[in-house]
């Protein structure tokens, strides 16, 4: 005895759902325009995974060319970062220059001023540690003809006086040391002063006369004071500053003050060496004298 099989779908069923799907795939290709069930299928299915993977493609895409971008602009900007920095360089040279060229007339100035005496260039190599020059090495020695006693120029006036000599170096004091003493006049009465350094008063901007006559010449503030001719060391009629302060000393014999120095110790670069000595002269005169 045969048993039937109860999850058999019979046939007349089977027909009536192919009939129902045909009609449901019949509406359906109506509301898509006649494309057909497998577009309507696709346009839900494949194109929009299409879309996705063209999507997908695009920002890949856009990716590549953002970062190729990205490094041509990084190349572009190493460039110009090399061509600014060469241009600083240029330009730092070229200011540079201007200022040496700037210094270098102030010496050929100055070099005209006193051409009755020869001079020689040389530069600053050392100083001494603090913010003024009060004693400074140069590049020039005695292989140079650079001697002791030689007096110093820079600026628009007297620096100081050379004090050690080596074969390529030497060493000068500057009238705004502690230990500098210079016999000084007053260029429009030649009254005869002395004049200190002190490296306290350079704070100011100044250094301090004393000994001056207190007598019937007037002498204001402004007048121009240079070496004297009894100087021991210092060569005569070089610029030494302005006076910029005058008092009379409480014994009233002698007058006391400020001088505002020709040179600007805070900043020496270059200067020029007289190369004959207050000795020199005074030999060279005596030889004219026997010889007359």
């Amino acid at each position: 005895m045969k048993i039937k099989n109860q999850n058999t779908i019979p046939s007349k069923y089977l027909l009536l759902i192919l009939i129902v799907v045909c009609g449901i795939l019949l509406g359906v290709e109506r509301f898509a325009d006649g494309g057909g069930p497998l577009r309507f299928i696709g346009n839900y299915t494949i194109v929009p995974m299409q879309k996705g993977i063209s999507y997908v493609g695009m920002w890949l895409s856009d990716f590549t060319d953002n970062f190729k971008t990205m490094e041509e602009l990084k190349k572009e900007n190493e460039s110009l970062q090399e061509k600014v920095d060469e241009l600083t360089i240029d330009n730092t040279r070229l200011r540079q220059d201007q200022y040496e060229l700037e210094r270098l007339q102030e010496l050929f100035k100055l070099d005209r001023n006193y051409a009755d005496y020869e001079k020689i260039g040389a530069h600053v190599i050392a100083g001494n540690g603090t913010n003024w020059f009060s004693s400074f090495t140069i590049d020039k020695g005695s292989n140079d003809g650079i001697r002791k006693d030689m007096n110093v120029l820079a600026g628009s006036g007297l620096v100081g006086i050379v004090t050690e000599v080596g074969p390529d170096y030497a060493q000068v004091r500057s009238i705004i040391d502690d230990e500098s003493n210079v016999s000084g006049m007053i260029l429009s009465t030649s009254d005869l002063c002395m004049i200190r350094g002190d490296l306290k008063l350079m704070n100011d901007g100044r250094i301090k006369f004393e000994k001056l006559p207190n007598n019937d010449n007037t002498i204001e503030v402004g007048e121009q004071v240079v070496t004297s001719h009894i100087s021991s060391r210092f060569l005569q009629g070089l610029f030494i500053g302005y006076i910029s302060e005058i008092q009379v000393d409480s014994n009233n014999l002698t007058r006391s003050g400020y001088i505002t120095p020709a040179v600007d110790f805070s900043k020496l670069q270059e200067v020029l060496v007289i190369t004959s000595t207050k000795q020199d002269l005074i030999e060279r005169k005596n030889a004219e004298k026997e010889g007359e």
